[in-house]
């Protein structure tokens, strides 16, 4: 855990965080939690959400799991109802789950665009809406959602995963001129390739990490060979952003990419 100083910085502050059980989503959790917010770690896979939440409860931080289909209304609105009346507030929501999906457009059908907006881009929607009623009754907040490198640069065969993420640029921006009024920012990360359990399914898992028959040896190998981020480097973007440090940062997208989309 963070040091007595470091914990103060989020301290009093209830958080959510979906994508929570791994990768970006999982470090961001245990990165706010550190620093002493109260954080809700949503995620389809409650079980392994679970594990992380009771890791941070072991530490000394104060956490909860809860299961939620990003996609779904009512899932939403029951998270959000939960918060509330175990926390009675929020103050920071982190939307970070989502899918990757590469494939041509010749190659491509309608449910596969649909699969990848439903989950990178309506869960964006419907999430900074919730939080917004929640923040409003609190006074304030912040919300950031992630998007991507690939939202920023085109790819070929990046047609719907880009797609989505540059869309939640956008809706950031507008996001953040509805929040202003209400003492609300909103801003996005677009992260660069970070080692996170995601590429699994991906040609570019690396075939020598692979064969080690770990997970996590693979992962190393993406930031040792490959020189992808950690995905506690997108955590501390994250912790910058809604601190306040951060108090005149409102609808900016911050590229954590190592110069990707300008090369």
């Amino acid at each position: 855990m963070a040091n007595a100083l470091n914990a103060r910085r989020m301290a009093g502050r209830v958080a959510l965080v979906t994508g929570a059980a791994s990768g970006i989503g999982r470090a961001t959790a245990q990165r706010l939690a550190a620093e002493g917010a109260r954080v809700a770690l949503a995620d389809l896979n409650e079980p392994e959400a679970a594990r992380v939440a009771e890791a941070i409860c072991a530490e000394g931080g104060q956490a909860i799991a809860i299961r939620l289909d990003v996609t779904s209304e009512n899932d939403w609105q029951a998270t959000m109802a939960r918060i509330l009346a175990e926390w009675g507030r929020l103050d920071i929501c982190v939307n970070c789950a989502g899918i990757a999906f590469a494939k041509p457009i010749s190659e491509m059908n309608l449910a596969d665009w649909r699969r990848v907006m439903a989950t990178n881009l309506d869960s964006v929607f419907l999430g900074t809406r919730q939080a917004l009623s929640a923040m409003k009754e609190a006074g304030g907040g912040c919300i950031i959602n992630i998007a991507s490198a690939a939202g920023i640069k085109p790819l070929s065969g990046n047609a719907a995963y880009g797609t989505s993420k540059a869309a939640i640029r956008f809706f950031t921006q507008v996001a953040a001129l509805e929040g202003k009024p209400l003492g609300i920012r909103v801003n996005s990360i677009s992260p660069g390739a970070v080692a996170t359990p995601m590429w699994e399914s991906s040609d570019l898992w690396p075939k020598e990490a692979a064969q080690v028959g770990r997970r996590e040896a693979a992962l190393k190998a993406l930031v040792a060979e490959k020189g992808f981020a950690e995905p506690e480097e997108i955590a501390a973007a994250v912790l910058f952003l809604v601190s306040d440090e951060a108090r005149q940062i409102t609808g900016t997208d911050l590229a954590v990419d190592d110069g990707f989309a300008i090369i």
